[in-house]
This record gives C-alpha cells, sequence and structure tokens, in this order.
C-alpha cells in the first residue's frame, strides 16, 4: 500500500513540472482508514508547499492519519513556514518519504522534527523515482549549477541536417511536441550562434494548451556576431535573453545588445571561446537550475569536453539522406580512440509514433 500511495504522490508532483523552479517536484497524499482523504502538490514557485495543499484539500480531520510526500518536509522559513512543523501541529501519525532533501537547510532536519515529535517516519519509498523526478533541483541545490540536457536529432545514418543545411523537419510531430514539453520544464534553452544564424530560431515554448512557460533564452557567441534584427533578440515573452560572448565581442555591439535589454555575460577566453564552465556557473548564479542544449555539433562537442553535459536526449529518425559534408550531432576535434569515448548509461529508448528517442546520462569516470 506504501508504493500505491507513493506512485500517486509522485503523480501530483508531476503536475508542477515547469512551473515551480529552481524549487523542487513534491506531492503529498493523507491518508486515514485506508482511503485517501486528501491531496496537494507544489504548484508553483513561492506558492504553497505540497503538505500544506493536502491540508487545504482534506475531506476529514487528519489527526492520526498517514502523509505520504515524495521529498522530506522542509524545517526551515522560506517564503513559506516549515512543513514539518505544520504536520506535528496537525497531529499526523506517520509520513512516509520518497527522498531525503539534500539541501543543505534542510538535510535531516525535516525529518528529525518529526522523529522528536513521536511521529513515524520511513524513508526511501519509490526513492530513484523521486530522483529522477527532480533530478533537475538535486543537482542544482548541491553545486548551484544547471541540470544540461543535450538534445539533439539525426537520420538513422547519423545526420543532423543535408549537406545543403536544411534540417526541417529530421523528426516528426510527435517528437517535435515532446522536445516543447521539455522546453516547459527547464529554465534555460541553449544554441550556438551557427543555429541563430541558420536557422533564426524563436526558442520558445509551444504546446497545445497555450499555458507553457518559456525558458530563458541563451545563445553563446564568442565574438557576437548575432543580427540585431534576429528573431531572439524580440521575442515577446515573460523570459529574458541572454548572450554569452568574450573579449573578442565588439564593445559598441554589446551596448546595442544591452540596449535592447538583452543581458550580455562576458566569459574568459577558453580555446578561443566562449567558457562553457564559467558560465554555467554565472548561469546558476542567475537561479537558472536547467538548460536544455540544443546546439549544433560544435557547441556540442564542447559542451561533452567540457564535462558540462548531465544527460542525453537523442531523437532517431527513420531516414537516411547520406552525404559526407552532412553535419553530425557532435563535431569537433573528436576522440582518438575508442577508449577514450563519453559512455552514456541507465539508457531508457521512448517511442513517438516512428521516430525513437534515446534517453541516457553521461556517465563520470
Amino acid at each position: 500500500m506504501e508504493i500505491k500511495y507513493m506512485q500517486r504522490a509522485l503523480e501530483l508532483a508531476a503536475k508542477g513540472i515547469g512551473y515551480t523552479n529552481p524549487n523542487p517536484l513534491v506531492g503529498a497524499v493523507i491518508v486515514k482508514h485506508g482511503k485517501i482523504i486528501g491531496e496537494g502538490y507544489h504548484e508553483v514557485c513561492g506558492s504553497n508547499h505540497a503538505e500544506v495543499n493536502a491540508f487545504k484539500n482534506a475531506t476529514e480531520d487528519v489527526s492520526d492519519a498517514t502523509m505520504y510526500v515524495t521529498l522530506e518536509p522542509c524545517s526551515h522559513y522560506g517564503k513559506t513556514p516549515p512543513c514539518a512543523n505544520a504536520i506535528v501541529e496537525k497531529g499526523i501519525k506517520k509520513v512516509v518519504v520518497g527522498l531525503k532533501d539534500p539541501n543543505p537547510l534542510v538535510a535531516g532536519k525535516g525529518i528529525q522534527i518529526l522523529k522528536d515529535n513521536n511521529i513515524g517516519v520511513i524513508t526511501g519509498v519509490l526513492e530513484e523515482e523521486g530522483r529522477k523526478l527532480n533530478e533537475i533541483f538535486l543537482k542544482y541545490i548541491t553545486t548551484k549549477k544547471p541540470f544540461c540536457i543535450l538534445k539533439t536529432a539525426m537520420t538513422l545514418d547519423g545526420k543532423i541536417a543535408a549537406y545543403t543545411g536544411d534540417s526541417k523537419w529530421i523528426t516528426n510531430e510527435l517528437s517535435r511536441k515532446h522536445v516543447h514539453q521539455l522546453r516547459h520544464r527547464v529554465s534555460g534553452i541553449m544554441v550556438g550562434i551557427g543555429t541563430i544564424l541558420a536557422d533564426d530560431p524563436l526558442l520558445t515554448t509551444r504546446l497545445d494548451t497555450g499555458n507553457g512557460s518559456d525558458p530563458t533564452r541563451i545563445i553563446v557567441d564568442s565574438s557576437l556576431r548575432i543580427p540585431l534584427e534576429a528573431k531572439v533578440l524580440h521575442v515577446e515573452s515573460k523570459a529574458k535573453t541572454i548572450v554569452a560572448t568574450t573579449e573578442l565581442a565588439d564593445k559598441d555591439k554589446i551596448k546595442a545588445l544591452e540596449d535592447m535589454r538583452v543581458e550580455v555575460i562576458i566569459t574568459p577566453l577558453k580555446n578561443n571561446r566562449v567558457d562553457l564552465s564559467y558560465l554555467m556557473k554565472a548561469l546558476g548564479e542567475r537561479g537558472i537550475d536547467s538548460v536544455l542544449l540544443e546546439g549544433g555539433s560544435e557547441l556540442n562537442y564542447s559542451a561533452i569536453e567540457e564535462e558540462i553535459v548531465d544527460k542525453v536526449n537523442a531523437f532517431i529518425a527513420p531516414k537516411i539522406i547520406g552525404g559526407r559534408e552532412a553535419k553530425t550531432p557532435i563535431g569537433g576535434t573528436g576522440k582518438a580512440v575508442m577508449s577514450e569515448a563519453v559512455s552514456i548509461e541507465k539508457l531508457q529508448i521512448h517511442s513517438f509514433g516512428d521516430d525513437v528517442m534515446l534517453e541516457g546520462y553521461i556517465k563520470r569516470k
């Protein structure tokens, strides 16, 4: 029964995807006499936590009930009061926790408050599922650097565009819809200047429901070649645009961008390009907890070399276009021998009509 109720709590938590960043996704279920009497989830960053919403939605007195919560109840005052204290005050008898909170402000303190008040605590129920749901939060809260997902789309023969540069469309509509769901989930989307010059994209979220959240648009442009009329600089969106460049950039153009309310981040030069490690740290300092990297082959290779990529989503379409000059997902110099290859672990395969998506995590040595 513990698994059943925790699964429901995880389903509730997932409803907050795209709205809680940089806060975690949390769901809570209150059970009494074998039935659910209250449910809640963290809906929007800064709003009530899941436990409080579950109490608000309860259909009867919650005293002596059991609460199932996907993440350890908080123990500190932030934008809301501590949930652990609220659980004590409401007279909950037992709390089943999916995942302990690594946030230094919590880190076991919430569980200890419950135990100190004679509330039974069980931890680790569906922990791996909870960890995957909150992989963005878990990295960001412990490192202050964004969780980075490298997304690419290729043909069956490994090409991301024809030799002419044409790339619309490699994947089908279902795959492209999923990409917009990914954009909705993250707080930043990153491309290189090559993508801007070739495709002139908007880099917005377009969901069927029409209520997707736009991520912050991040353009990596070492020598500031971006045209001032590029669409990405003129998007009507609550999300801002950031251009990452270097000392190679023209100072007058930097000012022109800033006058357009574009934030310019100047990083140190690394191999005559933007220092991606520096950039990720700077993005984290700005509250950007996650980045969807939709770069071209050169930026993708640099990102892997700089070890900023955590996860890979590789879409493969059942098409063959060939071409010696047709680009592949990862460019750059490449590895000299197979023993140096970057390995992917925890691989999963997802289907989107005729397309497939390989999802896995970069294996750290």
